[in-house]
């Protein structure tokens, strides 16, 4: 996978829904950018848990050597998109890895199975997150949204990627904006 996007994209964005937001994907969610260009964008949504374990996920794809403590990690629901395919949002720490996407400087993105086993070896990324399908939005799909009122963005934090608890992701990253979150309304405008 090719590295981090232009300037003016926005890449390594965490997208904000809106209260208002009506879509059960997003609603009260939080994405992380990790593409985003006149193509379109593509991210994972960080604060929406899948019906799995990590556990479960490495079993299935054969890898049974896992510690139990990993094994015991939520998946994530990475957003509608190809919800069988697997990914996993982690620090910069470790790998290479055969597919990777290096959008921050902080974070990458790996869709190969290889950060998997090296996760259950016990010598991957020393932070990682697993999710389970993801958020894609078409050329100026996403701009129009954002026109909309629809997301809030914001500069990413691996803070809150890696060490906030999933209830308190959407809350931490609307005060990056300087936002109450109490504040917001239900509303949703436009332009």
């Amino acid at each position: 996978m090719h590295d981090m996007d232009s300037a003016d994209s926005l890449t390594n964005q965490f997208l904000i829904a809106m209260p208002g937001m009506d879509d059960p994907n997003f609603s009260g969610g939080v994405a992380l950018l990790c593409h985003h260009g006149p193509d379109g964008a593509m991210g994972l949504v960080l604060n929406r848990l899948s019906d799995f374990l990590v556990g479960e996920v490495m079993a299935q794809m054969g890898i049974r050597e896992v510690d139990a403590e990993l094994a015991a990690q939520p998946v994530l629901a990475g957003g509608p998109v190809d919800p069988e395919r697997g990914f996993v949002l982690h620090s910069t720490d470790a790998g290479p890895y055969e597919s990777t996407l290096r959008f921050s400087e902080h974070i990458h993105l790996t869709t190969s199975r290889d950060v998997l086993e090296a996760l259950a070896r016990g010598d991957g990324p020393r932070q990682a997150i697993i999710a389970l399908g993801y958020a894609g939005w078409d050329a100026q799909q996403l701009e129009d949204e954002l026109r909309e009122h629809v997301w809030l963005s914001v500069a990413s934090s691996p803070g809150i990627v890696f060490d906030t608890p999933l209830p308190a992701r959407w809350d931490a990253a609307a005060r990056l904006i300087g936002i109450d979150p109490s504040a917001l309304t239900s509303y949703s405008g436009h332009a």
